[in-house]
Formats: C-alpha cells, structure tokens, sequence
C-alpha cells in the first residue's frame, strides 16, 4: 500500500494550511473530516441512528444534520459524545481506508484532528502534528468558528492534550510562524515524503 503520512493537531492549529501546501505539491490529502461528513449524509444509517437518539433538534430544514447543534449538545455531556463516538467512529474509518485505497499520488497524506485518539492512527506510516501555543489555537478558533470561548475551551479539553500529541509525533510542524516559512517547511518535507516513498518501493 501507498506510504501515509498522518497528520494532526489540536483545533485552531492550522491543519489545514499545512494540508493545502501538500495538495499543491499535488499529493492526495483523505480528510477524516470530510469523511465523517459522508457517513452522516441524509439516507445513511448514522443520521438515521442520531435523529432517533438525538431527537429532529439536530435536523435542519432539508433533513440534513445541524452540526453545530450537534456540537453544542456532544461537547457539553460526555456521555452523549462516547455514545455519538461509538456510532461514527467505525463508519469514518472504513471510509477512509476507501479513500486510502483509491488515491494514486507517491504518498497519500491522512488528515484528522483524531489520529492519535482513535484507531485511525494505525493506519498512518508516519505521524506529523502540527503545533501552536494554547492560546494561539483559542484565537484562531473564536475568529474562525465564531464560538465562544468557553465552547472552545471544552473542545480543546476533550482533545488530547498538547504535550501528549508531541509526545506520540514522528515529525513536528511549528504553525506559529509565518505562512512563508511554512511553505519552506511543507516543501522539504514533501521532498522527504517522496525519498522514503521511493525507498519502500524498491
């Protein structure tokens, strides 16, 4: 199978700029995000399964889930989080190993703020987490998201923390410097990347 490369960090750490800079160096980038999208699409059997628990409060209008209000409820009771975890987690797998399976680039990169929480870390060659101080990722987030400070809070707190997720990192990627260097940073590692790629195929 392709080489992966996982990537992580916490939210408001800029994930996705760095996953960009890799799309641009044309690399196929699975988004685990994207993925738990597909799985809770109308017609499936996860939205079916979280309206009945949840009751039609988490529907908007076209029968399509309301994430955000799914948020609020999930992330202030951790047993409906475990309970909604338990439902999704197996699904958004198995759609990205679909996802693994059928990129075609030299390396495939697999993006999710859960990699080291949940089984999809073992599905990663490599794992790079992406970092910024507490506070930046609380900036960034309140600007980006329009939350509060305190929805922020619990989600950073059912997140792993910071010194465990550099603690499981292969490689670190400071995202509190500018975009310039991150571009510098993402293009060596691609190079990297494309060198061990090499070498497991021959």
């Amino acid at each position: 199978m392709t080489l992966v490369i996982g990537i992580t960090g916490g939210i408001g750490s800029g994930k996705s700029a760095v996953t960009d800079r890799f799309e641009a160096h044309g690399v196929v980038v699975v988004d685990a995000d994207k993925a738990a999208r597909v799985v809770v699409e109308p017609g499936g059997p996860a939205l079916d399964a979280i309206a009945a628990h949840f009751g039609p409060g988490v529907l908007l209008q076209d029968g399509r889930l309301d994430r955000a209000a799914l948020r609020r409820i999930v992330f202030a009771n951790d047993s409906e989080r475990r309970w909604l975890e338990q439902l999704t987690h197996p699904l958004i797998s198995q759609e990205i190993r679909r996802q693994l399976q059928a990129a075609n680039s030299d390396y495939v990169i697999l993006a999710s703020p859960l990699l080291l929480e949940t089984s999809q870390g073992e599905l990663a060659d490599l794992t790079v987490v992406v970092d910024v101080p507490e506070a930046l990722q609380l900036q960034r987030t309140m600007a980006r998201d329009d939350n509060d400070e305190a929805q922020v809070k619990r989600i950073m707190a059912a997140q792993m923390s910071r010194e465990k997720r550099l603690e499981k990192a292969d490689i670190v990627i400071d995202n509190s410097r500018s975009l310039d260097e991150l571009d510098g940073t993402v293009a060596e590692l691609h190079k990297e990347f494309l060198a061990r790629a090499e070498t497991r195929e021959s």
